[in-house]
């Protein structure tokens, strides 16, 4: 707790994650998710390692919350609103809440950090992606209930 100027507020306490307290990679159709801080530890944004293989990444789908993608290896191709980027290490994705985007890893895969925004429902999606989906060939339409009950939509067109 923090007493400022009289009042008291509170406030998520500091904390220092280091690579062997790291929760295990979830399994999210493909690409391996550490969630490295959530919204809910953080109080305000959420922290996911995210690693996948060439050729894997999600359909084109939406959300309610902000994220960012900050490219660590690989060449990662982002859709935003239909437009193309290939993303190089070093590149930083910014997509506001409701843009309509997708990602696939190019060529040997890649790595990169996402940085979700405050009330942003990843980690729990992701979560439940892991516990409910197995790996291999997804079963889709449960995996879009999954999708659609933690906050995302999954574009139509992605559907049919």
């Amino acid at each position: 707790m923090v007493v400022s100027a009289g009042k008291q507020r509170h406030e998520s306490p500091y904390f220092v994650l280091t690579p062997d307290q790291r929760a295990r990679p979830l399994n999210v159709v493909g690409t391996q998710v550490t969630v490295l801080a959530s919204n809910a530890t953080t109080r305000s944004y959420g922290i996911t390692l995210q690693q996948g293989d060439e050729g894997t990444g999600p359909p084109p789908h939406s959300h309610d919350w902000d994220e960012a993608f900050y490219v660590l290896s690989g060449e990662i191709q982002f859709v935003c609103n239909g437009e193309a980027h290939a993303c190089q290490p070093g590149t930083l994705v910014h997509i506001p809440r409701g843009t309509v985007h997708a990602f696939q890893y190019g060529k040997g895969g890649g790595q990169m950090l996402e940085v979700t925004g405050q009330n942003a429902r990843a980690a729990q999606m992701f979560t439940a992606v892991d516990r409910t989906i197995p790996s291999g060939p997804p079963d889709v339409p449960k995996l879009l209930k999954v999708l659609e009950h933690n906050g995302v939509t999954v574009a139509k067109q992605a559907v049919d």
